[in-house]
Formats: C-alpha cells, structure tokens, sequence
C-alpha cells in the first residue's frame, strides 16, 4: 500500500506553476513562462486572435526582435537575414519588447503604433511575437502605459496561430527602425 502511494505521487504531474506579473518590465529571460494575464489588456488565445483578425479593425503588433548578423563572420561574407514571418496583416515593430530600451526605439515604438491606430489611443492593439515570450507582454505593457485603452495580448503568439491551422506571411519591419 505505501508503495502505491509513493509510486502515485511521484508520477503525478507537477501542478503549472503561477507566474506572477512583474510591477516593471521583464528584462531577462524572455522566453520563459509568461503570466496568465495582464493588468489593464485583455488576454487571447489563438482562436480569439483569430476572430479579431477576420472582424478587421484591430490593429495586430509583433515585436519579435530581428535576427542579429552573426559574429565574427569572415569579411566579405554575405549574410542574408531570415524572412520573417508573421500574422498576415500585422506591423513589425523589432526589437520593441525588451524590458528596457533605448529612447530611440522608445519613440520608434510609439511612432509605430501611431500609425497603426491613426493616432486614437481608443483604437484597439493586439500584441503578440512568440509563445512563452515576455517581449509581447512587454509592448502590450508599455502600450497601456502610453494610454493606449484597448489591448490585447496573445500570449501563444504566431506559435498558437500556426498550431491552430492558421497561414503566415512574410513581412518587413516597420520603415524607421533603429
């Protein structure tokens, strides 16, 4: 009997555990588990992210950084980035989710969702990069700090909507970047 019971309880399954939201900005580790909410935004999942995207109106923000140039490459090496991929529609706005940024892609940021919600902080913003990803809940963060009213969060990021089904296209960043 008190095998059995050591035998269930070590293979149960570890409860998930609960990830507290931080008071500032995430700044390491950013892919990491994410908390399950975000004061202030509204949390979606793919299929939620999905429905706003055929409704229209809802302006759709990726924040996964660019790809750096590898170090060290041999002089003369051409090195060509990755296409990236993203929702189909969305604006690129790299390398805007790190928990501390530099003024210059502070304004390139608030430049960039300007444009997508036609200067009306009312205007609604879904953020998004990867699963796991702090950067997205960074930039939705930091959106609501700029007064934005309306936003969004997809937590399972591009990854949720390839896994449930969805296309992808390629995209450039945002004109302006630093």
């Amino acid at each position: 009997m008190i095998r059995a019971v050591l035998l269930a309880c070590l293979c149960a399954a570890p409860a998930a555990a609960q990830v507290a939201e931080p008071e500032g900005y995430r700044t390491s580790e950013y892919r990491a588990p994410v908390p399950d909410g975000l004061a202030g935004a509204e949390v979606v999942d793919a299929a939620g992210a999905r429905a706003l995207w055929e409704e229209g109106g809802v302006a759709f923000v990726d924040v996964l950084p660019r790809t750096p140039r590898p170090e060290n490459l041999p002089e003369g090496t051409i090195w060509r980035e990755v296409p990236h991929e993203t929702i189909p529609g969305a604006t690129w706005l790299p390398n805007t989710g790190y928990g501390e940024i530099a003024e210059v892609t502070r304004s390139y940021f608030r430049d960039g969702l300007a444009e997508v919600t036609g200067g009306d902080p009312s205007s609604p913003i879904l953020f998004f990069c990867k699963a796991q990803c702090w950067m997205s809940w960074n930039a939705a963060k930091r959106a609501l700090a700029d007064g934005y009213e309306r936003v969004y969060w997809m937590p399972t990021g591009v990854d949720g909507w390839v896994k449930a089904g969805h296309e992808l296209a390629e995209v450039a960043p945002r004109p302006g970047e630093p």
